[in-house]
């Protein structure tokens, strides 16, 4: 920048261009120092950057990943260096918030995922309910999570965290995916997952039911992923309005984001519907 201003100005000197653009000499001649970047290593950068604000919650190997997708050839050791040159890599930290409620007198059931491989969608599903802060209040997010494919099948938020909310989560779940009976509903202890209401739902849909041990988040661990992914790539980003912004910017989320193009480590780096896809194909 001042090499160029001090070649239209060549009457003025450095320390009076210094000035004028606020710049210190030590900078400059720093700057003067540095390598001029080529075409190819701009355009890598500026990619790194677009994919760190589509995706904020990206660490350098999901950025690699998306990168060789996108038709670079690329290592991981040269992201990470890049990424750190240009303060990219992530820097959001891990919160766990419970909203279970397990004090109660139903029955509970043991956990069935524990031993057990899966290798397709829709053998099992995980359930969970997180917070999501308004400006004067509270709001609680039920989803179900394909414990195969990480595929969120069905989600509710609500002003309430009731039995209502997990059953109308579940409703969209079934009506969206229709899974065969002898399908595993993995949830924790909570009462709204061990509710006579809830419990009747999964019996009519021929569902085996699970439940992780209480005060032990690693037991429903998948779903725990998926919220601090949903909370560090879309709700701490965002302020909400009302309930209707968040309701729409979640649901954008989930189904255009994290559904169809977020890169999952476990799935050898592809997106769930991707994953999925190719699953089906290979059935076939």
């Amino acid at each position: 920048m001042i090499a160029q201003a001090h070649s239209l100005h060549p009457e003025l000197s450095i320390q009076r261009l210094c000035q004028l653009l606020e710049v210190s000499r030590s900078w400059f001649y720093m700057r003067q120092s540095r390598p001029e970047r080529n075409p190819t290593e701009v355009a890598l950068r500026a990619a790194i950057e677009q994919i760190v604000l589509e995706f904020p919650g990206y660490g350098y190997r999901r950025v690699t990943k998306q990168l060789q997708r996108n038709g670079w050839t690329v290592n991981h050791k040269r992201v990470l260096r890049i990424m750190r040159e240009e303060a990219l890599l992530c820097q959001l930290q891990r919160r766990f918030v419970s909203t279970t409620n397990s004090r109660h007198a139903y029955r509970r059931y043991p956990n069935l995922l524990a031993e057990r491989t899966l290798d397709a969608p829709d053998q099992a599903w995980v359930a969970d309910i997180t917070y999501i802060r308004l400006p004067t209040t509270f709001v609680y997010l039920a989803t179900l999570l394909d414990a195969y494919s990480r595929y969120c099948v069905g989600w509710q938020l609500s002003r309430s965290i009731d039995t209502q909310l997990t059953l109308v989560a579940l409703e969209h779940a079934l009506l969206a995916r229709s899974p065969r009976p002898g399908l595993i509903h993995h949830s924790d202890q909570g009462v709204q997952y061990a509710s006579a209401g809830y419990i009747a739902r999964l019996a009519m849909a021929e569902a085996r039911i699970s439940m992780a041990a209480v005060g032990n988040p690693y037991e429903n661990a998948k779903a725990e992923r998926f919220f601090r992914t949903l909370k560090e790539e879309e709700v701490y980003l965002n302020q909400y309005d009302s309930f209707a912004d968040a309701e729409t910017n979640i649901g954008r989320f989930i189904a255009d984001v994290y559904n169809a193009k977020r890169l999952h480590s476990s799935l050898g780096y592809l997106p769930p519907a991707e994953f999925e896809a190719a699953h089906a194909e290979k059935m076939t």
